[in-house]
C-alpha cells in the first residue's frame, strides 16, 4: 500500500475533515480514503440498504403505539425469575 501526504490543508478544511469523521465515527484517514473511493467512483454502495414495503397490504404495519405495546409485552416476558431458577 502506498502513503500519500497531502499538503497546503488550510486550518478550516482541517476542522471540517475532522468533525465530519467523527460525525460518521470513522479515523480521519479511513474518512478521506472513503471520501476519495467515492469521488473517483470506486466506493461500495450498500446492496441491502432498501426498506421494502410491497408486503405491508398483506401483513399490516404496527403503529409506534402498537410497537411500544408489543414491545413492552415481550421486555416483562424477558425477565428472569430469579425463584425459579434458585
Amino acid at each position: 500500500m502506498k502513503t500519500l501526504s497531502i499538503r497546503g490543508v488550510d486550518e478550516d478544511l482541517s476542522k471540517r475533515i475532522k468533525v465530519a469523521a467523527k460525525k460518521e465515527d470513522k479515523s480521519v484517514n479511513n474518512f478521506v480514503l472513503d471520501t476519495l473511493r467515492k469521488q473517483l467512483g470506486m466506493g461500495k454502495e450498500r446492496r441491502f440498504s432498501r426498506e421494502w414495503d410491497d408486503l405491508d397490504s398483506l401483513f399490516g404495519v404496527w403503529s409506534a403505539e402498537e410497537y411500544a405495546a408489543i414491545q413492552g409485552r415481550i421486555d416483562t416476558q424477558r425477565q428472569i425469575d430469579e425463584e425459579l431458577w434458585a
